[in-house]
């Protein structure tokens, strides 16, 4: 046990150390010999575990694609596009699109044929994006280089040089904490789910049952005891092989697959609609009754093995309640793409189902204080077909954002919800009966409460509907721009804080919802902070920065921070990613790779966020006075509104204290 309890407190307390400048991708180039005059350029990638690539394939308006150009020149022609591998393809609830990207590796090939027969050295230049859960880099530029071997050299069939950015930074170890807040989310679920469990008919009236086997098969008090710990490691280790089978056979990038993927969101749809028809009385799902008898003779045999079959015989005989159970939190924690999630939720669940047989095995004086089997049990199961049914149009609503349908949009779905829940309500409170309910007389002050519980949630979704937020569920149903009113019936302006511009001034616009007055010009916004006097926010941002968007909907709205961005400070916006071309004549030779120029306006904003704070991360804000000098520590993402409120009043606070004169 204490091992166990050991392994749990490493998965949820490991975490690692970051830096600052990020460069979570290697490139590495070589050539191939397809025929006498035809080769490929392979170029590949070696991505960070966390990061991935996006695609050369983006839509208009998403992310920056992967790029390669080559050098024309009259030694060798290319030969059809540049081709890569199959990636994972999402729906991006930012971009609001479907968008490939790769994760580990990327091999890219050019094909090319020769026209001279010479060695040829082929030059090229690379631009790709990065991202991960917490940031987006600015996209970089790499220089690449391939030698095609001649006839004075024909043996060599290819060669790899590794390919290093121009701007040297620092080996990355990316934190986990995001996975193992995922993986505590998942153990708390599936270790309640296992308390669920055990009060359904198939579970709960075993336990006496095997009280009685343990009381009258130990020899002593401590034998007793004994053999309860090593039946409900037993029961442990059962369902922890189960998870580790299912990580072992998807592995995490088929797992991650799963959470994107059309058909296999159909399919879990499809699955937890059965295990909940199941669970509201249609049928049952057992397992063939074969495999209980050959494990109960094997059971009959004592000892410790006898212990583990017995064990196994209650996972079989007790299938057909908690084989939904265990059917859906192994979904969920597969659709979360992480490799151990189903291993963290099967320990989660048995050790909630074991801990009970086991303390009762071992002091079987405390069954006295259990209520008796009846009616409540099959209740406990309906109530888990009905949360089932709910959670199986999350898989569907998944499908239907992928294929950009339309038609499980927000309102849909909030409707459908409203309809379970409140035919959930309508049950607690003995409306409805479904086939294997008792005749209700009356109904109990704990039913009492759930059904009052369950009636105060469906009416509490019923405002969204019309365009309310729902922040409770947020995580559940579409996005609210993906409805038929993306914000909501007669909606025109969201957010507080009254603010008066009088006309916008010169290169600045109203930032919308919110109508926050930005700058996306430095020298522009930095003129109007010392006209108004004000000090300058710079937010170092980019159209692909899924946290910037998060910062933006999440936090900027909020009634504390959003007055501040509207009244007190003047926000300059510099995405690093704009790639909109330089005026003509302000081509500004590169700092960061000698002999290059900056072609484009993102490339402007990234140098300049790398040179002079040292991060290439996005978001990154900086709070400055009218000198350009930092008025307090820059920070990143800060999805905690308290510390960001708190961060901005220090800067403000620091730029009152100016004399300027």
């Amino acid at each position: 046990m204490k091992k166990i309890v050991l392994f749990l407190s490493i998965l949820i307390l490991s975490t690692s150390s970051f830096s600052q400048i990020l460069d979570p991708v290697k490139w590495s180039t070589s050539v191939e010999k397809i025929s006498d005059s035809e080769y490929d350029l392979i170029i590949q990638a070696t991505i960070e575990e966390g990061w991935h690539l996006y695609s050369q394939d983006v839509p208009e308006d998403g992310p920056i694609p992967t790029t390669f150009t080559f050098e024309k020149n009259d030694t060798y022609e290319l030969v059809g596009a540049t081709s890569e591998e199959e990636g994972h393809t999402v729906f991006d609830n930012v971009f609001e699109m479907k968008i490939k990207y790769f994760e580990n590796k990327a091999v890219f090939k050019q094909r090319i044929k020769k026209l001279s027969e010479n060695t040829l050295n082929i030059q090229g230049e690379l631009e790709f994006m990065v991202c991960d859960d917490e940031s987006c880099l600015p996209p970089t530029f790499v220089d690449l280089e391939f030698q095609v071997p001649g006839k004075e050299n024909a043996s060599v069939d290819f060669n790899k040089k590794e390919t290093k950015e121009a701007v040297k930074v620092t080996e990355l170890k990316k934190s986990n904490k995001s996975s193992n807040k995922s993986l505590l989310t998942i153990f708390i679920i599936a270790f309640f789910s296992g308390f669920a469990a055990l009060l359904t008919p198939c579970v709960f009236p075993m336990i006496p049952m095997t009280v009685s086997f343990f009381t009258k098969q130990s020899k002593s008090k401590s034998a007793g005891i004994k053999n309860a710990i090593i039946y409900g490691l037993s029961i442990v280790i059962i369902y922890v092989l189960l998870g580790i089978f299912v990580s072992a056979v998807f592995g995490a990038d088929a797992l991650n697959a799963l959470s994107t993927n059309v058909w296999f969101n159909i399919i879990f749809f499809l699955l937890l609609v059965v295990f909940a028809v199941s669970f509201l009385g249609a049928f049952e799902i057992t397992l063939p009754s074969s495999w209980g008898t050959k494990v109960d003779a094997q059971a009959d045999k004592g000892g410790v093995v006898g212990i583990f079959f017995m064990a196994l015989a209650l996972a079989i005989v007790s299938f057909s309640c908690t084989g939904p159970i265990v059917g859906t939190l192994l979904v969920e924690a597969a659709a979360g793409g992480n490799q151990i999630g189903p291993i963290v939720g099967m320990l989660g669940f048995s050790l909630a189902l074991a801990i009970p047989f086991a303390l009762f095995a071992a002091f079987p004086g405390w069954l006295n204080s259990l209520p008796k089997s009846g009616g409540w049990l099959n209740t406990v199961k309906v109530v888990l077909g009905f949360l089932e049914l709910a959670l199986a149009f999350k898989f569907l609503s998944n499908a239907d954002l992928v294929l950009d349908l339309h038609w499980l949009e927000r309102e849909v779905f909030l409707a459908i919800w409203i309809a379970i829940f409140g035919a959930l309500a309508f049950y607690l409170f003995g409306k409805i009966q479904l086939p294997h309910d008792s005749p209700i007389t009356h109904i109990s002050v704990g039913r009492l409460t759930l059904g009052l519980i369950t009636l105060s949630f469906t009416i509490y979704m019923i405002p969204g509907l019309w365009g309310a937020p729902l922040n409770l569920i947020s995580a559940f149903p579409p996005p609210q721009h993906y409805a038929e009113s993306p914000y909501g019936v007669g909606f025109s302006k969201i957010g507080t804080g009254e603010v008066n511009h009088g006309d916008i001034p010169d290169g600045a616009h109203l930032m919308a919802p919110h109508d926050i007055l930005a700058f996306n010009d430095y020298d522009l916004g930095l003129a109007y902070a010392k006209k108004v006097n004000k000090p300058v926010m710079l937010d170092f941002t980019g159209k692909a920065c899924v946290n910037c968007r998060k910062m933006e909907q999440n936090v900027w709205p909020k009634d504390k921070i959003l007055p501040i961005l509207k009244n007190d400070v003047v926000l300059i916006s510099l995405y690093v990613d704009d790639k909109r071309k330089l005026p003509e004549g302000e081509n500004i030779d590169s700092k960061l790779r000698p002999g290059k120029k900056l072609k484009y306006i993102g490339q402007k904003w990234s140098e300049f966020q790398a040179i002079k704070y040292g991060t290439n991360a996005q978001p990154f804000y900086v709070l400055m006075n009218h000198n350009e000098e930092n008025l307090n520590e820059p920070t990143a993402y800060t999805p905690n509104v308290d510390e960001y409120y708190a961060w901005l009043k220090e800067g403000i606070s620091e730029f009152n204290k100016i004399d300027f004169n």
